[in-house]
């Protein structure tokens, strides 16, 4: 074999990291145009993504099951599932979407780095083998560093506004992290429910709509659980000051 013949099969790793990236970029500017345009627009945004959600789930579903009364539910689940997400991320304040999306993010990212780096004891091989308890710890502190600094600047904005003077939020800042952590592993879990969809359906991705990223569904398993439990949190909230 030659050279000229290796030079495509050595190319093609890098030109997968090119459409992986290029898309990437893609999704984060339509994402980030959203959210600067906020109301309407981002309400759209949310709903066209989850609707595109909702198919793919639909499909995997489709292609998991053989029983038409476990079609049926499971479809059911998974419209009560991916509406509740939307619903929850609709009506909260855009300034909290932005962070509950931050932490499904910053739990992505601590897990791929802990994990490559530390990631030994695989948490559940069968259905994800690339998910360790070591990157599941690191998702958890990267999530809850987040979470805590982003909680303790919303008390030291809404303290800036009061006569006193206003310190450093450290019990909002502890609760903050033992929130993060908390939603980091309803991330994981979001992110296991899709692997197992798709080992049953036997297919490697939700869909084909992202080069180099499959489908939509892929993109947001984590955060669909963390959005419903923010929105209950919120109701509750609300519920309690009331």
């Amino acid at each position: 074999m030659t050279g000229e013949g290796m030079e495509p099969q050595a190319a093609k790793p890098k030109a997968d990291l090119r459409v992986r990236v290029i898309s990437a970029l893609v999704m984060l500017l339509v994402a980030g145009v959203a959210f600067w345009l906020g109301g309407t627009v981002l309400d759209l945004f949310i709903a066209a993504v989850s609707f595109l959600t909702l198919i793919e789930l639909m499909k995997l579903v489709e292609l998991a099951t053989e029983s038409p009364v476990r079609r049926i539910l499971g479809t059911i689940a998974g419209v009560i599932y991916v509406g509740a997400a939307a619903v929850s991320l609709i009506v909260l304040p855009p300034f909290l979407v932005g962070v509950v999306v931050g932490i499904v993010i910053c739990t992505d990212t601590g897990a791929y780095f802990a994990g490559r780096r530390f990631g030994k004891r695989k948490i559940a091989p069968a259905i994800s083998p690339s998910k360790t308890w070591e990157g599941l710890m690191g998702g958890m502190a990267a999530a809850g560093l987040f979470a805590s600094m982003a909680l303790g600047f919303i008390v030291l904005v809404a303290s800036a506004l009061s006569p006193e003077r206003p310190g450093i939020p450290w019990p909002a800042m502890l609760a903050g992290a033992g929130i993060g952590a908390i939603l980091a592993i309803a991330a994981q879990a979001g992110d296991f429910l899709e692997s197992w969809l798709k080992r049953k359906a036997g297919v490697k991705d939700s869909g084909t709509l992202i080069p180099g990223h499959g489908g939509v569904f892929d993109r947001v398993d984590g955060l669909l659980p963390v959005a419903i439990i923010a929105g209950l949190g919120s109701l509750i909230y609300a519920a309690v000051m009331m």
